[in-house]
């Protein structure tokens, strides 16, 4: 099939991005993605580098927790298929080059491309890269700068193509936001205060709103729809919501305190999406 498939792995973009835009490895809470220009950024390079329209492209990431609300906003946009590997004790992602291999092999084997994009560094996947080209595909590997630094020489070696996105292209998509300066601009949430009887707001509002503002405008709708489509809201997000009403009420919720909760949320969520937050 005359189509590019694109290949990223994750842990390689936000951690030599953050390297790039900071001058060291950042943790993740400390970093931003726009999922959609990202996404954009990423098409418009596959489909110029191979001369070719794009078929999909598969984010791979780790995880300790199950999918993240930003795993779950990337696997709702269009053409993109979400794996996830794990993320053991020590911080360490494991299994994901093993899921970027196994898909390059397959599309490769099975003629549902024509040319990659891998965007890594690990020298693990030189043997996807080996086996795609010798089912006839063309594989470009795409860095971040210093890419001679980061990347796997037998890597740089193997790919038919290299290329480097300089600081300018990443900063188009991903951003270096510290925590204390996240602090800033967040809404405080009270310690064991609870709404005053007969007054015209709720215990959980602050609790709503603090965690909703920590959302960016494109994850809203994607949790929105999550939520009338299976009654679940991604789990770091609930996480989150449920300990600081818990932390409000100085007690932990009942069943029914968490339905509300949760409505309340979603609702504001809708409010923001159609309308100033």
């Amino acid at each position: 099939m005359d189509r590019v498939a694109v290949f990223v792995d994750a842990g390689y973009v936000f951690a030599q991005g953050s390297v790039l835009l900071s001058g060291q490895k950042q943790p993740r809470g400390d970093l931003r993605l726009h999922a959609v220009a990202a996404l954009q950024a990423l098409t418009a390079f596959a489909e110029s580098t191979a001369a070719l329209p794009l078929l999909r492209i598969y984010w791979y990431d780790g995880t300790s927790v199950g999918p993240t609300a930003q795993h779950t906003a990337l696997a709702h946009l269009p053409s993109v298929k979400v794996r996830l590997g794990f993320v053991n004790r020590a911080g360490e992602q494991k299994g994901v080059d093993s899921l970027i291999v196994t898909d390059m092999i397959s599309l490769a084997r099975n003629r549902g491309m024509a040319d990659a994009v891998l965007v890594s560094g690990d020298e693990d996947l030189r043997v996807g890269v080996q086996q795609a080209q010798e089912f006839g595909v063309r594989v470009h590997l795409l860095g971040i700068e210093p890419s001679r630094g980061n990347q796997s020489q037998f890597l740089l070696q193997e790919a038919d193509t290299c290329h480097e996105w300089t600081a300018s292209d990443v900063a188009a998509f991903l951003a270096y936001v510290p925590r204390d300066a996240q602090a800033k601009h967040a809404t405080p949430v009270p310690s064991g205060v609870v709404a005053p009887q007969g007054s015209t707001g709720h215990p959980y509002d602050a609790v709503i709103r603090e965690t909703a503002l920590e959302l960016s405008r494109e994850l809203l709708p994607l949790i929105v729809s999550g939520y009338k489509a299976a009654a679940q809201i991604p789990r770091e997000v609930d996480a989150k919501l449920l300990a600081r009403a818990r932390r409000v009420l100085s007690r932990d919720l009942e069943p029914r305190e968490k339905k509300d909760l949760r409505i309340r949320f979603i609702s504001f969520c809708e409010r923001r999406v159609t309308g100033p937050g």
